[in-house]
């Protein structure tokens, strides 16, 4: 029996998310499918997190046992093969010890969120950014995102379903940057709050667009409350981007 971890990048659009589920097609069902037609094989795939309809995908790392021999390279093609036409791409695969877990020995995860802030309608990224159309001030952004920086107690930016036991996160990094009409969040941490990154994206665009201060993500923050925080922006613009371990 080997372990396999891979490396997978996936367009979100046509998915419920990552997780298998009953009422539409997920990443994982896809990739266990896959598995089960080169091989044989019922298998679990294991990612290091769970996206959410509409989330994609550059690096998301994952998981399964298999019994049937393999090469690396040979296995790569092989699912690939096997996912068309999903938007699913094994880019690495790499045989690992039994003590390799996609989720639990990862020790930390990075995302970034693409905003396109212009007037002119999106022909190219509809489904792949978040289209605004007001001005957004990304330096605004950038200042007030740091005052999320670090542990805090992360509850006015947890979705009401959140399933993790405690809403204490240690932000790592949340960075904002423009480049021409993109504007990009970067978010890292060992593990993030269900919509964590989502709702924050949302609360500063209010800074950027002017609505709200850096003091004002600060009281939002402690109210420990999600009314008192931004809305929760789309999926359209979020990206899987690494695992790290």
């Amino acid at each position: 029996m080997q372990r396999w971890k891979l490396t997978v990048e996936y367009d979100g659009r046509p998915f419920v998310g990552w997780q298998r589920q009953d009422n539409g097609p997920s990443v994982q069902q896809s990739l266990e499918e896959a598995v089960q037609r080169l091989s044989g094989e019922l298998v679990r795939v294991h990612g290091s997190g769970r996206t959410d309809a509409g989330v994609h995908a550059l690096g998301q790392v994952c998981h399964f046992d298999l019994e049937k021999p393999f090469t690396g390279l040979k296995l790569r093609d092989a699912l690939n093969f096997h996912l068309k036409p999903a938007p699913i791409a094994v880019l690495e695969v790499e045989p690992v010890t039994g003590d390799f877990h996609a989720r639990l020995t990862s020790t930390g995860r990075a995302y970034v969120y693409r905003i396109v802030n212009r007037r002119a309608p999106l022909a190219l990224d509809a489904g792949r950014a978040w289209h605004v159309t007001r001005p957004l001030d990304a330096e605004a952004m950038h200042e007030a995102a740091q005052v999320l920086v670090g542990q805090h107690d992360f509850s006015s930016f947890r979705a009401a379903l959140c399933q993790a036991k405690s809403p204490v996160k240690t932000l790592d990094r949340l960075d904002v940057e423009r480049q021409g009409d993109e504007i990009r969040v970067h978010a890292a941490a060992r593990s993030f709050l269900h919509h964590q990154v989502r709702n924050m994206v949302g609360t500063l665009e209010l800074v950027g667009a002017g609505k709200w201060t850096a003091d004002d993500v600060r009281r939002a923050l402690e109210a420990r409350d999600r009314a008192k925080a931004g809305p929760t922006c789309p999926p359209d613009g979020l990206y899987f981007m690494a695992a790290r371990y």
